[in-house]
């Protein structure tokens, strides 16, 4: 299975290291993420490991404030939280 994903033969006995990311292009502050996530991944990499990324939710307090999603910000740091535990 892990094949599909690139994992090739050497990269079997290796860590897999998870790289979490809440990039997307809906929220501006969270674009430079994607960036931070491949440099990590490359670091990964570097020691030795099999970095694997996934993503998360965002919340943009610069798009919900004065609505209603305003009042999810600071509960949605126990959602990404949450979300990273189980991955």
């Amino acid at each position: 299975m892990l094949r599909a994903v690139g994992m090739t033969d050497d990269d079997i006995g290796k860590p897999q290291i998870g790289v979490a990311s809440s990039w997307n292009e809906i929220t501006p502050c969270n674009l430079s993420l994607d960036r931070l996530a491949k440099a990590s991944k490359v670091g990964v990499r570097q020691g030795g490991g099999f970095p694997m990324e996934f993503g998360t939710i965002s919340v943009s307090d610069g798009i919900s404030m004065g609505h209603e999603g305003m009042r999810a910000s600071l509960v949605s740091r126990e959602v990404i939280a949450d979300s990273v535990e189980t991955v």
